[in-house]
């Protein structure tokens, strides 16, 4: 006997008893703890963990998907920046291959991670990840993508419907654009406040990223881009006309000209951002606020 149970109708077996602490959550890590093991079993099943994945979890908290994930993949890593948390969890888990890490994810090298856990492998990641830095969480996942396979996370319902939504929208935004150019975005299912403690007052639903090989489309100069998408919606009141003359300090040069400058931001597909920005890039728009920031 190897001391592990069979942990319901999916199959999954936990590596070790089922996780007994209990924390006080902290309104300034803005946790939530999990605590429904109906929507655990359902968050694990939409990852269909396997025997050979080497896995991240992002903030496990009180453990209730690790108990789960950890008795269906090889390899583990749980990283939580609070103390309490990964004390509980090492405990738990000490002499298991569960790897247990102290720190904050925003400013882990994730690549590092994955060289040093997964040697020529991709990482799959899973998290139930604080509202209040889910777009810095998601931005550094992307940074990192090369190493990353997919990541199954659930945040707020509608952080997730504004990844998800198509130009000409009102979620239609920043995230929809810099994320939906880097990965495919699957809805998969919602998440009612009754399934946490403390109950949040925002439901919450669970997606899945799946980080592409190149961007959706090819982009010059990524770094300009990032910086051009965030200033146009940034005043998303206002015309593309009239945001592109604040982003470039005078009139852009450049611009294609297929792309409206009188319509507003979110007309504008992921496509016709890029275009717009190569043009600029290729006009010399770039090298020209390079010159205004030196002076």
């Amino acid at each position: 006997m190897d001391g592990r149970r069979t942990a319901g109708r999916a199959g999954f077996r936990t590596a070790s008893p089922e996780p007994s602490g209990r924390l006080r959550p902290r309104k300034s890590l803005g946790q939530h703890f999990l605590r429904d093991t109906g929507v655990v079993r359902r968050i694990v099943e939409a990852i269909a963990p396997r025997p050979e994945d080497a896995l991240l979890e992002i903030g496990p908290g009180e453990g209730a998907l690790t108990a789960l994930l950890a008795g269906a993949v090889g390899r583990l890593v749980v990283i939580d920046v609070d103390s309490r948390a990964t004390d509980h969890l090492a405990r738990l888990y000490e002499g298991s291959a569960v790897r247990v890490v102290h720190a904050d994810i925003l400013k882990t090298d994730i690549t590092a991670l994955a060289r040093h856990v997964a040697p020529g492998e991709r990482l799959r990641v899973a998290g139930n990840i604080p509202y209040n830095i889910t777009s810095p969480i998601l931005f550094h996942l992307l940074d990192h993508r090369a190493v990353i396979r997919d990541a199954t996370l659930m945040m707020q319902r509608e952080v997730a419907r504004r990844l998800a939504s198509p130009p000409g929208s009102r979620l239609y935004g920043i995230p929809s654009v810099l994320i939906g150019l880097l990965a495919d975005i699957e809805v998969l299912f919602d998440v009612p406040p009754g399934a946490f403690f403390p109950r949040p007052k925002v439901h919450s639903t669970v997606i899945r990223l799946t980080p592409l090989a190149a961007p959706r489309y090819p982009v010059d100069d990524f770094e300009y881009f990032r910086r051009m998408v965030r200033a146009v919606f940034g005043q998303r009141r206002k015309t593309l006309r009239n945001s592109l003359r604040a982003f470039c300090g005078g009139e852009p040069r450049g611009v294609p000209p297929a792309i409206d400058t009188g319509a507003r931001p979110e007309d504008l597909g992921q496509e016709e951002l890029v275009r717009l920005a190569n043009g600029l890039v290729r006009g010399g728009a770039a090298e020209t606020q390079r010159g205004n920031r030196s002076v």
